[in-house]
């Protein structure tokens, strides 16, 4: 945008990178689109590039919102910036946004749907040309308050239960089939589940998942040991797991609903002078970075996190230049890991 003629700050043109490259200025503007490159050809694209960068040209975002009312923005919100599993889904969604010319905003903004919706607000107020929502509940006033205000929204890793924005999510009651049937297969007959919270639709699902598969691998799923945990935290695992342990005697096997409870067993059976898998095996659910490193290695249920961020990017562009196509969800098929954390059960040792 700015440059310098003797000694003066300027500003380069559109027109004059036209003029340099022997194009008209809309040609110039379709090939430095990264949106629309592709309706020029490549040799006149790499000619407009090289003008643009000899001129020290940059695109003006304030010009092009106020001429095309759009201000390529997108919003991501999730709920834990610090919680691993979300970096390749934001890896995944800001690749794919970059590609289709869009600047990101991340914030982490927690579960309060309160905070959040004032947060949208203020994304809106900036022209946000829609968001990723990373945070919702299975019943998400946030869902309503973007679909009111016809603001293009699309979610990922979770869902509501009423669908009404298209999704991307894994699929959960496979994931936890997986890890039924590997427990299963091992010898398990007592398995426990450490459930997340059944607000989130991971939490709901996954526990759902938990009871079909004990049922399918011939156990009374409503005998089967099941404590929900507070947040899908370490910490909160390990409380959730405090109770299991004093309330059910016998269990040889934890299906967890997320690597981080799985992680707060681990520290529960180590205060307890218990072994993992000796004494008990635990399967965790994410495949979240590092979980190959804690020792034992932890047996997982892997999910693509960044294939997850590049669809709900493309969803997301697909509804800021379709708003009345319908809301669909992508599901994506989870892999078991197996690892060091699973074991037949002493018994069968």
């Amino acid at each position: 945008m700015a440059g310098k003629r003797n000694g003066k700050r300027t500003t380069i043109t559109l027109k004059e990178v036209a003029e340099l490259s022997g194009v008209h200025a809309s040609t110039v503007s379709r090939a430095l689109n990264p949106a629309t490159r592709s309706m020029v050809m490549p040799a006149v694209v790499e000619r407009i590039l090289k003008a643009a960068k000899k001129l020290g040209y940059q695109p003006d975002p304030v010009a092009a919102s106020l001429r095309t009312g759009r201000s390529s923005l997108v919003g991501i919100l999730v709920p834990d910036i610090a919680n691993t599993v979300f970096a390749p889904i934001l890896s995944g969604a800001t690749e794919r946004l970059d590609e289709q010319g869009y600047s990101v905003i991340v914030s982490d903004v927690g579960n309060e749907q309160g905070r959040q919706i004032d947060l949208v607000a203020k994304l809106m107020a900036r022209r946000v040309d829609g968001l990723i929502l990373a945070t919702v509940s299975r019943d998400d006033p946030l869902v309503a308050y973007c679909i009111e205000r016809n603001l293009p929204a699309v979610l990922v890793n979770r869902a509501e239960t009423q669908s009404r924005l298209s999704a991307v999510v894994s699929d959960d009651a496979l994931g936890m089939q997986l890890a039924v049937d590997h427990l299963s297969e091992l010898g398990h007959k007592r398995i426990a589940h450490l459930a997340g919270p059944t607000r989130h639709s991971t939490g709901f699902l996954r526990r759902r998942g938990f009871a079909q598969a004990m049922a399918a691998n011939g156990f009374d799923a409503a005998a089967a040991p099941c404590e929900v945990a507070d947040a899908f935290t370490r910490e909160a695992g390990a409380v959730a797991m405090r109770r299991l342990l004093d309330t059910h005697r016998g269990i040889t096997a934890i299906a967890a609903a997320n690597d981080l409870l799985a992680l707060g067993a681990y520290d529960v059976l180590h205060e307890r002078g218990l072994s993992c898998p000796g004494a008990i095996s635990i399967i965790g659910h994410n495949d979240m970075p590092l979980v190959d490193m804690v020792a034992p290695a932890l047996t997982t249920i892997r999910i693509s996190h960044r294939e997850m961020g590049r669809q709900a990017a493309d969803l997301l562009h697909q509804a800021i230049e379709q708003p009345d196509a319908p809301a669909r969800n992508v599901v994506l098929p989870p892999k078991l890991i197996v690892r060091k954390s699973t074991a037949a059960p002493p018994s069968t040792k």
